[in-house]
């Protein structure tokens, strides 16, 4: 699985680059977009990370226009997309779809149903 995730990983990242972002950065606007507002520690967590590497990547996103961020309640900081942040999601989303497409092309459609169901059932076990 570890093989299959790394050249998959490897593509996706590769394929990203055609839209001008990379995968961490596209895994975090989508971390934002599943969540508006919330923290860095919360969107950290949700895309694996530490909370200073986050920190660092999330600036380069403001930087870029991306993303912006708001003071929240104490001292939290609240992050959402901008327009062109949603822009380069939905550009990724695209480009995601076709790579999967073909990482997975290999296999026929009743060998992803399976495979689908063998990890819905070792996720079930959390």
């Amino acid at each position: 699985m570890k093989q299959a995730q790394y050249r998959q990983h490897r593509a996706m990242d590769s394929a990203l680059s055609a839209v001008g972002t990379t995968l961490a950065q596209w895994d975090a606007l989508r971390a934002i977009d599943r969540s508006p507002g919330a923290s860095a520690r919360e969107l950290a967590a949700a895309t694996f990370q530490s909370e200073q590497a986050f920190g660092t990547l999330v600036g380069r996103l403001a930087a870029q226009g991306l993303v912006e961020r708001r003071p929240g309640h104490g001292r939290r900081i609240q992050h959402r997309l901008t327009p062109e942040g949603e822009r380069m999601l939905a550009a990724g989303h695209g480009v995601a779809g076709e790579v999967l497409a073909d990482c997975f092309a290999g296999l026929s459609e009743a060998d992803r149903a399976t495979l689908l169901g063998l990890l819905e059932r070792l996720n079930a076990r959390e």
